[in-house]
């Protein structure tokens, strides 16, 4: 059969720009826009089963455990809540003395919360001295071998003090990217955080894209006090769009003094980082 010159080129055209449309209606998808529940600790200590529902009304689709008391809660009525809901839980911030001494009921929790990971959130001010970040190094690395060898990965999670407290003349983060296995310790990147320290956040997102495993997201306002994302200065949308970006899973908002009766706050993140369409 003969086909006409004009047909083909039109269909070709066609195609490659079916091909184009599909491939922008791909990029523009939005990613799962989740919540740190360390932002609603209060009514989540005192109500989780309520908060998990009020949380999914203003439509996130995920959440990561943290605050609240959470530990000694009723794991398995929570997972039966998220599912009834619609939610799902990739990861949870376990307190580091709980990893250090309890890692087995560190596991058996968040493998019942529904968790693939573990997030080490937060150090006092005791280990982030000389010799106390030594052993912080020493426990993160044994942290990591005992959550590959349970099913489970391990992320770090960011305050301001890694990027200005120093060891043997390093900042605390450098020494933990640099003597950590980027297999196995994975990276969760406060923004805010960092930019309080004085870090460049697109400097950070190109450096660190190998080994991010999610964003934590609250704005900064002028006089560097938090705010819901959208009411202040960072410009999340540039950031979460650098190449560095694109292979993040996760995105989730936290606020941690996010001011009372919190749902407005996490309601306007949630909807200033839906109409971003990450």
């Amino acid at each position: 059969m003969k086909i006409d010159r004009r047909a083909f080129v039109a269909g070709a055209a066609g195609l490659v720009a079916a091909s184009s449309l599909g491939s922008l209606a791909q990029a523009a998808r939005p990613r799962t826009i989740g919540l740190q529940l360390y932002t609603v600790r209060d009514i989540f200590a005192r109500d989780p089963v309520g908060t998990l529902e009020q949380v999914a009304r203003i439509g996130y689709r995920e959440v990561e455990f943290g605050g609240g008391d959470y530990d000694g809660m009723d794991h398995a009525m929570l997972r039966r809540t998220m599912d009834r809901l619609h939610l799902t839980a990739p990861s949870a911030h376990v307190p580091y003395d709980m990893l250090a001494g309890r890692f087995a009921d560190a596991v058996k929790m968040v493998k019942t919360l529904g968790c693939g990971t573990i997030v080490v959130p937060w150090l006092p001010p005791e280990l982030r001295t000389e010799a106390g970040f030594e052993s912080v190094l020493a426990n993160v690395r044994r942290f990591a071998v005992q959550a590959r060898d349970a099913g489970l990965g391990l992320a770090y999670h960011n305050h301001d003090f890694e990027f200005t407290a120093r060891s043997r003349g390093v900042a605390l983060y450098d020494r933990l990217i640099q003597e950590t296995d980027p297999a196995l310790v994975k990276l969760e990147l406060d923004l805010y955080w960092a930019v309080y320290a004085g870090q460049d956040p697109a400097t950070l997102i190109d450096r660190l894209s190998g080994r991010l495993y999610a964003f934590h997201a609250k704005d900064m306002r002028p006089d560097r006090t938090m705010a819901a994302v959208g009411a202040g200065t960072i410009d999340f949308a540039s950031l979460f769009r650098r190449p560095g970006a694109a292979a993040v899973p996760h995105i989730f908002v936290e606020d941690d003094e996010a001011p009372a009766p919190y749902l407005p706050d996490i309601a306007t993140s949630f909807r200033n980082l839906h109409a971003m369409r990450l």
